[in-house]
């Protein structure tokens, strides 16, 4: 069958992709015949993908350069394959035909004869020619191939593949409900109840569909996943393209969280302290911030996701519960007497700052879509019982639990504190005195599990470029000191930049805003490319016009905070 728009290789490249490569090839190495065009085949029955060349009539080929490209092209396309090629001579044309069969799916493949070789045939031959160069060429392949499944099986992200959808249940809890849900009542207090009650729902209903898009484009392809969210980008916009899109995007989120969770984490631990020891002299942030990070010293060194769904299902419990009290805690303080649901700005530019920061803030809470494929990338997969299925299931349970926290608390603690309500609800529930210390250490212990579900993607970045760019050997070594250096990282900067809500605003409009509210639709419409105007197209097109104006205005307002906090603060006092 002849596809003229949409051809792909088993490893979910467009066939399209290699067509500028094999056309050079194929013209250096036959110059004295001059290709006439490429046609593309797929047989989706066989798993097969066939690539002809057709050569303009007359003279005669180099069998053997036929060999020598076909090998280089095999080597080009780079995956799990299996290669088979011949050169048949029809109606005064020369047709080559590189056949690649996968070798991960199917068994409608080649034969065992033609499995380890590349042949070319003419009519009236069917010796193989050119198969030792062949041969050789096609163990180096299998050599790349088995070096790189043994990186893959050592990279974090990959290494295992046996979560169960509970695991990815507890994991989208864990990434999505945490600090922001502390900042809810703040942010409403900015936004007042008619606004701030459209954009809870509309964002949870947004957040929702793009993260169902994310689940069913992991395996879109058949007999490909894209384990991780830059390789779904590469998909919908190119090699370069899409990692120049979403690579910085990702890496800001992610690298941005554990530096807000170095925060939280060491504020909490204070907050402990100072309700459990007020007759002792205070400490500084500073240092309650670098004993929550000596934790993640240790953590970090799990080498994978599933090795951290224990610590992750402790930090889903203890955001349920802390949410819990947050919002249970208003109740039984009470609407207080001076309770006020005005502006709290002086000025009318302090408003309009502030509106904008608190949409920041929203955006920060909704935050899951960043480690969202890497998740799915632990849930077995089958052509028969896609990885889709349980994920699905795990993120609908998770959402019912996003909702059981983020609405009581946002909306209770605004009507019981008003605009007095602090950036951190539990800074504005004094007593009882051990009731805030539990929800403290809760928070320590949520923003623990968070913080290492974040650092992991981070963690396969920087040990992919090391192992695969920079050809270090993959060992514990590597991985120790890599590790240490980036909690090392995130904690400097925490101290030195400590300004909680202004980092919510800000991190979360300039950085959450692209992959959580519209990063995902973009990809949907380069993928799918929906006809204009239909229903997926026009809903689509809002979730991108509603997520720019949110990345847009949110930074403004966080960065505004951000400067006004820091005009007060002594670094490292």
């Amino acid at each position: 069958m002849l596809l003229d728009k949409v051809s792909l290789f088993q490893d979910g490249r467009n066939l399209r992709e290699i067509q500028p490569f094999a056309t050079k090839q194929a013209k250096t190495l036959f110059s004295s015949k001059p290709l006439d065009k490429i046609i593309e085949f797929q047989d989706t029955n066989s798993n097969l993908v066939a690539v002809k060349l057709v050569f303009k009539s007359g003279g005669s080929l180099d069998k053997p350069k036929l060999v020598n490209f076909a090998i280089q092209l095999h080597l080009e396309v780079q995956s799990d394959t299996t290669l088979v090629c011949y050169l048949i001579t029809l109606s005064g044309l020369v047709y080559f035909e590189l056949a690649l069969y996968s070798t991960s799916m199917g068994t409608d493949g080649p034969t065992d004869e033609s499995s380890n070789i590349s042949t070319t045939i003419d009519e009236g031959s069917e010796k193989p020619l050119g198969t030792d160069y062949a041969s050789e060429k096609l163990q180096q392949k299998d050599e790349r191939t088995e070096r790189q499944k043994q990186i893959d099986d050592w990279l974090p992200i990959t290494s295992s593949r046996n979560a169960k959808w509970w695991y990815s249940a507890f994991h989208n809890v864990t990434a999505m409900v945490g600090a922001g849900v502390l900042s809810l009542p703040y942010a409403m207090s900015h936004l007042g109840w008619g606004p701030g009650v459209v954009i809870l729902v509309l964002s949870w209903v947004i957040t929702l569909f793009t993260l169902w898009q994310m689940v069913e484009m992991h395996e879109m392809v058949p007999g490909k996943r894209f384990d991780r969210y830059h390789e779904l980008g590469q998909h919908a916009f190119g090699e370069k393209l899409g990692l120049y899109i979403v690579v910085p995007q990702q890496l800001i989120c992610e690298v941005g969280v554990d530096i807000v969770y170095m925060v939280t984490g060491g504020k909490s631990l204070q907050k402990v302290h100072n309700i459990l020891c007020k007759d002792r002299k205070q400490i500084k942030t500073t240092f309650f911030i670098m004993i929550f990070a000596s934790v993640h010293f240790v953590l970090s060194h799990l080498p994978n996701f599933n090795s951290i769904s224990g610590i992750s299902l402790a930090a889903a419990v203890m955001s349920l519960s802390y949410s819990t009290i947050a919002w249970a805690a208003s109740v039984h303080k009470g609407v207080q007497p001076d309770v006020d649901y005005g502006d709290r700005a002086s000025s009318t530019a302090g408003s309009v700052f502030n509106f904008f920061s608190a949409l920041g803030d929203v955006a920060f809470a909704y935050a899951g879509h960043n480690v969202v494929l890497e998740i799915q990338a632990t849930i077995p997969s089958t052509p028969e019982k896609p990885s889709k299925g349980p994920m699905w299931k795990g993120v609908v349970f998770a959402y019912v639990v996003v909702a059981m926290c983020y609405f009581p608390v946002a909306l209770i603690g605004y009507y019981v504190f008003g605009d007095k309500v602090e950036d951190n609800i539990l800074i504005s529930l004094e007593k009882p005195a051990w009731l805030i210390v539990t929800a403290n250490l809760f928070v320590v212990i949520h923003v623990i599990g968070s913080y290492q579900l974040y650092a992991m993607p981070v963690f396969d970045m920087i040990e992919t470029v090391l192992v695969k760019k920079l050809n270090f050997r993959p060992t514990r070594t590597l991985r120790f000191i890599s590790r240490n250096i980036y909690v090392a990282f995130t904690m400097y900067v925490g101290i030195t930049f400590p300004f909680f809500g202004g980092l919510l605003g800000f991190f979360g409009g300039f950085a959450f805003s692209p992959t959580t509210y519209f990063l995902p639709c973009v990809m949907w419409l380069s993928v799918y490319k929906p006809s204009k105007f239909s229903l997926s197209w026009c809903i689509n097109w809002i979730c991108i016009i509603l997520g720019v104006l949110l990345m847009v205005l949110s930074p403004i307002g966080g960065l505004r905070t951000i400067i006004l906090q820091a005009k007060e603060y002594k670094f490292y006092n």
